[in-house]
């Protein structure tokens, strides 16, 4: 069993004994000290709280508990049911609510589930803030509201239209221009609620040739929900059989956006970000970023505009804060996550779709087409499984010293930039594991340099 409390969030494994899952009783510990925490720290008027969930198996039951757990501390709670992260984002905002608490475990397996912890700005907790969480947590230092102080709570299941709303009143989204090309688009919604908002939005987009697929929200997910291309392989097979103009996939949670090319190959969700910033500063032109472990395409690209490209540690929130440091006029990570703050400060699926049609109908071009006109890099993913005998820290340090004449940044763990490639090894936020990236010209390349990590690692033992 699993229990990772971090920068995004709490995050476990259901079941299991209280502490090593998230057990039921962590979900009540939890919300409580966050509830705690919000009273104690929000200023404002509003004493309502936001909560929404994606399609896991789990999902209803932590609802119960959590609803049930600020009602206890003495909140009300707009309960919007089933929705995408960046939809309980905007609900925050949109019920002036003193905060918002999103239950998903984004793009973990579905044993996983989790408590993503929101402000009244509809954004994630900073890392001081969510520290305090924590501390709450184990401390149990919390109290809960007297019978004539428990909160009542509303349902409110209206937020997934007006994000579309939202979505399409943005500047650079042409519903026209979608609607006269009559694409053809298939989507993979991994059985979450991306499965049913994505085809809404494409419908409201004047899409109707819609091939869905996974798109039944039961939350017993189809393959492994990461939007990654090993995971992709049914759509992959769909779009060269239908010959559809372009494939759309989500994570579980929908914050995060992969697509597919017309002949069925991955457009690599690394390539996200940067077609969709090309195509927004070629409009309005300003500042980007992105996170150490996102492609340098985006650098190349915001500078092609003449433009001021800014790298972040991992994690959105710390993409957010930088983003505001620079005023970013787009931003994101390099998983396909976009961050748009013209609609809000947080990862979203449903500004991809539209941004990216529309990038389509206007160039008159291909995805293939679009993908050929960007940087060409080639990214490899890799992990390590975290045991009890791996030292984390002397990891680190060891890879520093191997590369001690190269530029090496470590704010977040260890990243290596040479001229032509880069390598990153930091621990994970989100899994009990070290993720290796590292990115070149050629796969074969980018391989070489994972490799040279390894190899490393394994000298230590």
């Amino acid at each position: 069993m699993s229990l990772i409390k971090s920068i995004s969030g709490i995050r476990g494994t259901i079941g299991g004994k209280v502490g090593e899952g998230l057990s039921a009783v962590d979900v009540v510990r939890f919300t409580a000290s966050y509830a705690s925490f919000i009273k104690e720290s929000y200023n404002g008027d509003s004493n309502t709280i936001v909560v929404g969930r994606d399609a896991r198996i789990s999902g209803k039951m932590v609802e119960n508990l959590v609803v049930g757990t600020l009602m206890s501390m003495g909140f009300d709670v707009i309960n919007i049911g089933k929705a995408s992260t960046p939809t309980t984002e905007l609900a925050v905002v949109g019920e002036k609510a003193c905060g918002g608490i999103i239950i998903t475990a984004s793009h973990n397996p579905v044993q996983w589930n989790a408590l993503k912890l929101l402000n009244h700005n509809g954004e994630f907790l900073s890392d001081a803030e969510g520290k305090e969480v924590i501390r709450r947590a184990e401390n149990d230092a919390y109290s809960f509201a007297e019978v004539f102080s428990l909160g009542n709570t509303y349902n409110n299941e209206t937020w997934a239209n007006r994000h579309i709303e939202m979505v399409k009143a943005l500047s650079l989204v042409d519903t026209d221009a979608i609607s006269k090309c009559n694409f053809t688009v298939a989507v993979d919604g991994i059985n979450s609620v991306g499965g049913e908002i994505i085809p809404m939005l494409l419908r409201s987009l004047g899409v109707n040739n819609i091939i869905g697929i996974n798109c039944e929200s039961t939350g017993n997910f189809a393959h492994t929900p990461e939007p990654i291309p090993q995971n992709l392989t049914e759509i992959s097979d769909v779009m060269r059989k239908t010959g559809a103009d372009v494939g759309f996939v989500v994570d579980p949670d929908v914050d995060r956006l992969a697509i597919v090319m017309e002949n069925g190959e991955m457009f690599v969700e690394e390539n996200t970000l940067v077609a969709i910033a090309d195509y927004v500063l070629s409009h309005t032109p300003g500042a980007t970023v992105s996170n150490l472990s996102s492609s340098r395409g985006l650098r190349d690209v915001t500078r092609s505009h003449g433009c001021e490209y800014s790298a972040a540690a991992v994690g959105e929130v710390n993409v957010v804060t930088k983003m505001k440091e620079v005023c970013a006029i787009i931003g994101g990570e390099g998983n396909g996550g976009i961050i748009y703050p013209e609609l809000h400060y947080g990862r979203d699926a449903l500004v991809g779709v539209a941004l990216f049609l529309t990038l389509m109908a206007k160039s008159g071009k291909k995805v293939s087409e679009i993908k050929a006109g960007l940087p060409h890099y080639e990214i490899a993913k890799n992990k390590i499984e975290l045991t009890p005998d791996i030292d984390v820290d002397k990891i680190l340090e060891a890879v520093k010293l191997h590369f001690a004449d190269e530029e090496v940044n470590d704010i977040d763990g260890v990243k290596i930039d040479f001229a032509d490639s880069w390598v990153h090894l930091r621990k994970s936020n989100t899994e009990p594991i070290i993720r290796i990236y590292s990115e070149a010209a050629t796969m074969a390349e980018a391989d070489k340099l994972a490799d040279s990590i390894k190899q490393i690692i394994i000298s230590l033992k």
